[in-house]
Parts: structure tokens; C-alpha cells; sequence
């Protein structure tokens, strides 16, 4: 039985540091969480903007892509065909264009990266903050990623071999003695979105960017893929290399719904092949439109985010309680700490029953095993169900109040999207997406565009039987149906052509209206307005009235 009614916040990000701190952490220092997972949230962490996280192989474009975004170089950038980025490059917004390096990054409270600190020298070497002020960087920050070398797990593998099984336990990754996967991991708990970068040219997904995509578990939802350099290959190839990726995908990314992928040739350069340069288009808007709404969903995302944390640290709980009560107390403990581990996926499947908790929650079973062979079973905690109590109540009352509180939030800042930088670039004027074409053909004319066929229309229009210059609405439809739309398009349409709204179309109206179902027809979408090319000079007043 609850004891009092949910807290009330003032703001979404007051509401969550003060629900992690009361609630959540508690739970996840009594059971060393932060030793097994994730290090402990900070204020920073919800306070710090929209993050976009881009990974991919060597030369797949990822810096170019932050290039092509900001329209500006940024300090630190390095782009070539061979592994050019060999650090983790944290790009933000600055009055001042500078370098900070990670050393001094992980000491600073307003960044939220003061917990890479556990990661050590090995990784604070090769991380940076370039900042700079730039109009794209006031909404977002952007992360960009060292190159994935195709085949270095098995270079590694093999020096393993030369060098002694110790080797590949020291030199976890490619990137200088850190674990590259776990710090990718770390990103991805925190940020808004992961776009996945492949090249076209060249699609060659090696082992070790599989082990890192799978590193990104439980973050599916962020992914997005971009298939880069698609103007370097044929139609007919594109479209072999679009299947293949998917398939690859498929197989790496345990997810019921198909992935986001993006089709382009995100840099300034000429296209090499511009025959798909409409879908590039199309595409680079979706993805714009995609990244752009992250400023407006952050707080809904960090919210999602703290639910999936107090999930895990749930089932952490009951995983270490449970080796905890079946730990003797004086002999036989190395014995039976080896015989717990080992038996760690029984352990799994009877807290899943017990506790009714979805397979999808639990922890990787081979790292958890990993992990508990460096710790002392016999300090852990038993099981406190005051604790547990606490984050079941926050889960399932506190968040709802949140809920209602970003909806508010974003009900009171509705335009809050990414300005900027090649956000801004085909915004307005001839090179904005669709511009001149579709509904959008003839706005620069100083004719009216349906003139041009208007004579055809006409024909058909004085077949119909037309009583005062106007054919009824009965009449008209047996025409329009003949264009076997839907009749929730062809009534959209009779709502655009009907202008002054008397049931009946005269033949501007009716040309108008047959203008537009070959606009649909060819493929392009309806206007939620009639544009002001498009009203028939006649009854221009009347729609200014």
C-alpha cells in the first residue's frame, strides 16, 4: 500500500536527478551495480544536450558526415582513406574554437563525461573535446568514433598466439590497451542517437564491427544506419548492396523491427553517379528530420533511458542476492563460488520464473561470469525488498507524473529542432527539397501551371453535363474515380479543388482537380493547403477575403 502520492517535480530533468538520487541509486550501491554495468549517473547526464553517437568502419565517412553537418571544419579533424581517427572526438559548441583533452574533460562537472574516468590513461589519451561555435552545435553534440580496422580480431587472435594467451586479455582492442566495446557501451547508455555508418563502395562488415554492434544491445531503438558513398555505384549495384546490408544486419542486430538505413552521399563533393539523386535527396531529408527532433524527444529519451536502467539494476539485485543466500559461510567457498558461476544461466532461468521478468532484461551471461570471477561472493548484499519497493514505486507511479510533465514540456516548446549548418542549406529558395515539383511545379511562373493542360481538361469537363457552367459533385466523381485512387485521396483532392466550397467544380476547379490526381499519380504527395500557384486566377480574391 502506498504511503504518500507521487512526488511532484517542477521540471523533467529536476523530476529525474531527484528520482535517481532518492530511488534508484540506492538500490544500485547496495548491490555494486556501478561495478558490474554502468558507473553512476551525474547531474550533467541529464542535463546535457541531444547526443549523436557515429560508428563505423575505417573510411566510411563518419567525419566527413560531421564535416558535411556543420558546414565548418572542426579542431582535431582528420580525414583520408586510411584509419585517420584514432580518438574518441567529442564535438560541442564553445565560444571558442579549441581542444580540451580528456584528462582535463573527465575533472569538468558540467561535461557529462566525468565517469569515463574508470576507463583510464590508456583511454583519456585518446579523447578529446573539439569545440567550436557553430549554430548546428547549440542543439546536439556530435561524437565521432576511431575507425574499425576489418580484421583485427584476428590479427589480434594471432598474436595471441606468438605472444602467449595473456596477449588478447591486455590488448582488448586495436585502439591502445582499453576495452573499446565497453567504452562504445558507456556512449550508448547516454546518447540520443547511433548512426551506424557503412560504405556503399566497399561493403565489408569484419568481425570486430559486429562484436561492436552487438555491443550496443538494449540500444536498438537509437540505431539508425547510414549507407554512405551510394554515389559511387550503379543503380542495379546499389540495390544488391542495400539487400546485402540488410541481410547482414538481420543476423547482428536482434531486433523485431528492420532497422532505419539511410541511402547517400553525405559530403559537399559533385555526385560521381547522379542518377539517384532524387532518393539521395529524399533520404538526406527523412535523416535531417530524424536528427533534428532529438532536441524535442530528449527528455522523453532520457526518461526511457532511466526505466531500462532500473530494469537491469532490478535483475542485478536479485542476481547477486541469490548468489549471496546460496554462499556458505565458513568452508568450501572457492568451491562454491566456481559451482555458482558456472551455473549462473540456471540461476538466470529460476529468477525469471520467480520474479516474472522478461530474458530480455537479464544481463550477457559469458560477461557476467567474467565479471563475478573478480569478486568476493561472500561481501554481497542479501536481498533487501525495502529497496527493490522503492524503484517497483517509482516505475510504477513517480514516471507516470513525469510522463505527464514531458508532455507539457514539449507541448510549450514545440519548434525546438537543430538549426544550422546543412540543416539550413535547402530550407528555402530552389534547392529545398521537392522545390518546383509535384504541387510545388510552377510556383516561380508567372502563368498559372494548370493552363498548360487545361485545354484537355476542358473536354472532358463539357462531356459531363455541365448546368451553369458547373458540373455537380455526383458527375465528377464518375471521372475522378477512373484515376483509381483511394477515395481518401480523391476526397482530399476535391477539398483543394473545390475553392469555393459549393459542392460543384467549375472548369478551373475541375482542371485544378485533375492537375492534382496526376500530381499524386506521378508520385508525389498532396498539399495540406492549396498553394497560391495553384488557385485559379479567378478566384485569387476570394481566398484573400
Amino acid at each position: 500500500m502506498r504511503k504518500k502520492d507521487p512526488e511532484v517535480f517542477q521540471t523533467v530533468s529536476d523530476g529525474l536527478k531527484k528520482l535517481y538520487k532518492t530511488k534508484l541509486l540506492p538500490l544500485e550501491e547496495h548491490y555494486k551495480f556501478h561495478e558490474f554495468h554502468s558507473p553512476a549517473l551525474e547531474d550533467a547526464d541529464f542535463d546535457n544536450k541531444p547526443m549523436v553517437l557515429l560508428v563505423g568502419q575505417y573510411s566510411t565517412g563518419k567525419t566527413s558526415f560531421i564535416r558535411y553537418l556543420l558546414e565548418q571544419d572542426f579542431p582535431g579533424m582528420r580525414i583520408g582513406p586510411e584509419p585517420t581517427t584514432d580518438s574518441f572526438i567529442a564535438v560541442m559548441h564553445g565560444d571558442t574554437e579549441g581542444l580540451i583533452p580528456g584528462n582535463a574533460l573527465v575533472v569538468d562537472p558540467k561535461k557529462p563525461f566525468r565517469k569515463l574516468n574508470v576507463f583510464g590513461n590508456a583511454f583519456l589519451n585518446r579523447f578529446v573535446c573539439a569545440q567550436l561555435p557553430n549554430p548546428v552545435l547549440e542543439s546536439i553534440s556530435v561524437i565521432d568514433t576511431p575507425g574499425i580496422l576489418s580484421g583485427e580480431k584476428q590479427r589480434i587472435s594471432r598474436a595471441a598466439n606468438e605472444h602467449g594467451p595473456g596477449y588478447s586479455e591486455y590488448r582488448k582492442c586495436p585502439y591502445g590497451g582499453y576495452d573499446f566495446a565497453a567504452v562504445l557501451e558507456w556512449f550508448a547508455e547516454r546518447v540520443d542517437r547511433i548512426i551506424l555508418l557503412f560504405d556503399a563502395h566497399k561493403l565489408d562488415i569484419s568481425d570486430e564491427f559486429s562484436e561492436v554492434i552487438k555491443a550496443l544491445k538494449n540500444h536498438e531503438d537509437k540505431i539508425r544506419v547510414v549507407l554512405n558513398k551510394a554515389d559511387q555505384i550503379e543503380t542495379q549495384q546499389l540495390m544488391r548492396v542495400y539487400g546485402a546490408l540488410m541481410w547482414s544486419l538481420g543476423k547482428i542486430v536482434n531486433t523485431p523491427e528492420v532497422i532505419r538505413v539511410y541511402i547517400g552521399s553525405f559530403w559537399s563533393h559533385p555526385l560521381l553517379i547522379p542518377d539517384n539523386r532524387k532518393l539521395f535527396e529524399a533520404e538526406e531529408q527523412d535523416l535531417f528530420k530524424d536528427i533534428q527532433s532529438l532536441p524535442r524527444n530528449a527528455a522523453l529519451r532520457k526518461l526511457n533511458d532511466l526505466i531500462k536502467r532500473a530494469r537491469l539494476a532490478k535483475v542485478h539485485a536479485y542476481i547477486i542476492s541469490s548468489l549471496k543466500k546460496e554462499m556458505p559461510s565458513v568452508f568450501g567457498k572457492e568451491g562454491k563460488k566456481k559451482e555458482l558461476i558456472n551455473s549462473l544461466g540456471e540461476i538466470y532461468s529460476r529468477i525469471e520464473r520467480e520474479h516474472q521478468i522478461s530474458p530480455g532484461d537479464f544481463p550477457n551471461l559469458k560477461k557476467m561470469q567474467e565479471q563475478l570471477n573478480a569478486h568476493d561472493l561472500n561481501k554481497f548484499q542479501p536481498l533487501k525488498i525495502k529497496l527493490l519497493d522503492t524503484v517497483d514505486d517509482m516505475l510504477a507511479h513517480d514516471i507516470a507524473g513525469l510522463m505527464v510533465l514531458v508532455r507539457q514540456e514539449e507541448t510549450n516548446r514545440p519548434q525546438q529542432v537543430v538549426k544550422g549548418g546543412a540543416f539550413d542549406g535547402t530550407l528555402n529558395g530552389p534547392f529545398g527539397h521537392g522545390y518546383g515539383e509535384g504541387a510545388g511545379e510552377g510556383i516561380d511562373e508567372a502563368e498559372w501551371v494548370v493552363a498548360r493542360d487545361k485545354p484537355m481538361y476542358d473536354e472532358i469537363f463539357y462531356t459531363l453535363s455541365p448546368v451553369n457552367g458547373k458540373v455537380t459533385g455526383a458527375n465528377a466523381k464518375k471521372e475522378m474515380v477512373k484515376s483509381k485512387l483511394p477515395n481518401t485521396v480523391l476526397g482530399k483532392i476535391w477539398k483543394l479543388a473545390d475553392i469555393d466550397k459549393d459542392g460543384m467544380l467549375d472548369d478551373e476547379e475541375f482542371a485544378l482537380a485533375n492537375h492534382l490526381i496526376k500530381v499524386k499519380l506521378e508520385g508525389h504527395e498532396l498539399p495540406a493547403d492549396l498553394p497560391g500557384h495553384l488557385i485559379p486566377p479567378s478566384k485569387r480574391k476570394i481566398t484573400a477575403e
